[in-house]
């Protein structure tokens, strides 16, 4: 696996940030994703340290906005002519309800939109690749989620709680009618709950919320056991070949009954194509 090229994007903390450090032991060449300049270089320095020969790059990107999105595309494809693995980790939840610069609820567009068109735009790139591998971070929390079509921005009913959870089951469904789609490309596409980890997540809600977040801090997981799932993932042979399925502790787990549904997961795609102005290429088998 070594000297294969990773992109991840909420590199800079938390998860992201201690899958970067495992794959760059390994010998991966490291793509890191932020919003945050400062961040970044300083992420950039401190992967470095780990290895004298590490192939680190950064690029600044807010996924919340899908012009940044595709002017990252464009500067990765300058770069480089393909990619191995594409790890889409960046996420948050977030109260009170607001709109990203489109005019979409900043949960879903950031959680979900962000997956869907920077890997849409990567695709020509991971098909480049040799057996490339998709992994998008989900969450448990998408077991209580549902896809309000009829109010898919929340602008009726809103709570941090619900428009996370439904981000995070759009992952799990995104996930699984991406690997129908590329089914035979020798492109894997899975996705997987990292657990409930301390990091700064959750530190951008208001009031009693961020109290909770608080209180539970001490009983979480440190954000290196939250990236085993994902480092095995992205570099065990053992699952060369595994795609459309979901993850917990390297585990192949059952997701939600919705997440499982294709008519669901279609129109959704169809929504998702819709919002970003983006249409999927086709590869033939």
């Amino acid at each position: 696996m070594e000297n294969r090229i990773v992109l991840i994007t909420g590199a800079t903390s938390g998860i992201g940030k201690e899958t970067a450090r495992a794959l760059v032991e390994k010998g991966f060449r490291v793509i890191v994703v932020g919003r945050n300049q400062a961040k970044l270089e300083r992420t950039v320095s401190e992967l470095k340290e780990i290895r004298r020969d590490a192939s680190v790059n950064s690029f600044l990107c807010d996924l919340s906005s899908q012009e940044s999105i595709r002017q990252l595309s464009k500067e990765i494809h300058a770069q480089y002519d393909h990619i191995d693995i594409l790890i889409n980790n960046a996420g948050l939840i977030i109260a009170p309800r607001k709109t990203t610069v489109d005019g979409l609820e900043y949960t879903f567009d950031l959680n979900h939109l962000g997956y869907f068109l920077l890997t849409g735009l990567l695709l020509d790139l991971l098909k480049a690749g040799k057996s490339a591998r998709i992994i998008n971070v989900s969450s448990q929390a998408h077991q209580g989620g549902h896809i309000h079509f009829d109010d898919l921005m929340l602008e009726k009913s809103y709570s941090a709680m619900k428009a996370y959870s439904q981000s995070k089951l759009a992952n799990v469904l995104f996930t699984y009618e991406l690997a129908r789609r590329l089914e035979g490309t020798g492109i894997t596409v899975n996705c997987l709950h990292p657990g409930a980890v301390r990091s700064n997540f959750g530190m951008e809600l208001p009031g009693l919320m961020k109290v909770i977040m608080l209180i539970a801090r001490p009983f979480l997981i440190s954000s290196r056991k939250g990236a085993i799932t994902p480092i095995y993932l992205a570099s065990s042979p053992e699952v060369e070949g595994v795609t459309g399925k979901y993850f917990i502790k390297k585990q192949v787990a059952n997701s939600s009954r919705e997440s499982n549904d294709e008519q669901v997961a279609r129109r959704l795609w169809e929504v998702s194509e819709q919002l970003t102005h983006f249409k999927y290429p086709k590869y033939s088998k």
